[in-house]
């Protein structure tokens, strides 16, 4: 899979989002910790010249390298034809951790053509972690393949979430609560790190009441390619729905059961999801 680039036509989609990626995320990372400023936007969130000057960075790189395609930021909006394959960015996914000196943020790239996500780089360059991903060239995760746990128990799971408030939804804040008591690990090591972690098999949930789809669609072939499933809450594999879930192959069934989330149209469902509402 290659994009019509200028001099870098033999670059895959693989390689150029791991080094827009990377690229962006240096950028932030050099402004961490230091005395920023933080605004407010229209939103309630928060942003500030790191998420501003790391975007501009990406927008740069992508569009001497791929003329023709279309870009979405955070920041900056949407450029170029809608029609076109476009450029998703995420400079910095977790401002508020980022504002507060907190290491677990990221710099997120997918690319998509109309719906679909071709490939997607999760970089989180305090950590000195990232995942990246396209479609049919798996998961590699600093260099090595990635994959999801084999953990089928929940006794023995790792689950998370980046707010377990779910404001606006109470239904999915008493079923994330119940899910969390059976397991073994509850934390909230949310935003993008937490799909990593389900990506490399450090944990075995992921959820998000709420997602932007610079906040979804570098994870959707992040998870996929590693072997896991991921889906928002109506159970549609899209960067562009209402939330977001990440699990193992293992416990997808008994976990989209008992968190209500149906398997995405046309999959088939496993025996142990129809069996885990008695679990």
């Amino acid at each position: 899979m290659t994009g019509q680039t200028t001099g870098e036509s033999s670059d895959t989609l693989l390689q150029a989002v791991a080094d827009v990626a990377r690229l962006t995320g240096q950028t932030a990372l050099a402004h961490f910790r230091s005395n920023l400023r933080v605004e407010t936007k229209r939103d309630g969130s928060p942003v500030t010249v790191a998420d501003r000057a790391a975007e501009e960075v990406a927008r740069t790189w992508i569009s001497a390298r791929f003329p023709n395609d279309s870009i979405l930021g955070e920041e900056f909006g949407a450029v170029g034809d809608e029609k076109a394959r476009r450029w998703i960015i995420d400079p910095i996914d977790g401002t508020k951790t980022f504002v507060r000196g907190v290491p677990l943020w990221g710099t997120l790239i997918g690319v998509a053509g109309g719906e679909d996500v071709l490939a997607g780089a999760v970089y989180c360059p305090a950590v000195d972690e990232i995942v990246v991903a396209s479609v049919g060239e798996g998961c590699w995760w600093n260099g090595s393949r990635a994959r999801v746990s084999d953990c089928g128990d929940l006794a023995a799971a790792t689950v998370l979430v980046t707010d377990d408030r779910f404001p606006g939804r109470p239904e999915r804040g008493s079923r994330w609560t119940a899910v969390a008591a059976d397991a073994a690990i509850a934390r909230t090591w949310g935003d993008c790190y937490g799909y990593l972690l389900v990506a490399t098999g450090r944990a075995e949930l992921m959820v998000d009441n709420l997602m932007s789809p610079w906040d979804a669609a570098a994870l959707v072939p992040v998870v996929r390619e590693a072997g896991g499933e991921f889906s928002d809450w109506d159970g549609r594999v899209t960067a562009f729905g209402n939330g977001a879930m990440a699990t193992n192959a293992a416990l997808a069934g008994p976990l989209r059961a008992r968190l209500g989330v149906p398997w995405p149209a046309g999959a088939e469902t496993p025996t142990s999801a129809r069996r885990a509402a008695d679990v």
